[in-house]
């Protein structure tokens, strides 16, 4: 497995930055919620319920990067090479 950032996939894919991927998920979250409780459709106290989402939806998230990238490597190298 390379470790090569700029590496390209057969597709012209890069691949998944894990990291990029979670924290774009949780900011999305919490900038969502926050754009609830600025335009009054949510009490701030449900807030106190709200909060945890963002988090766990990235870590749902990383969670399937993280796997459904493992599967595609090991596809890649499962296959015959013609010699």
């Amino acid at each position: 497995m390379s470790t090569d950032p700029f590496r390209r996939l057969p597709a012209g894919r890069h691949p998944v930055n894990v990291a990029h991927l979670v924290l774009g998920v949780a900011l999305l979250g919490l900038v969502g919620i926050w754009g609830l409780v600025q335009g009054d459709v949510v009490s701030l106290g449900s807030v106190r319920w709200l909060m945890p989402l963002p988090w766990v939806l990235a870590g749902l998230a990383g969670l399937l990067a993280t796997t459904l990238g493992g599967r595609r490597e090991a596809r890649k190298d499962d296959r015959p090479r013609a010699e």
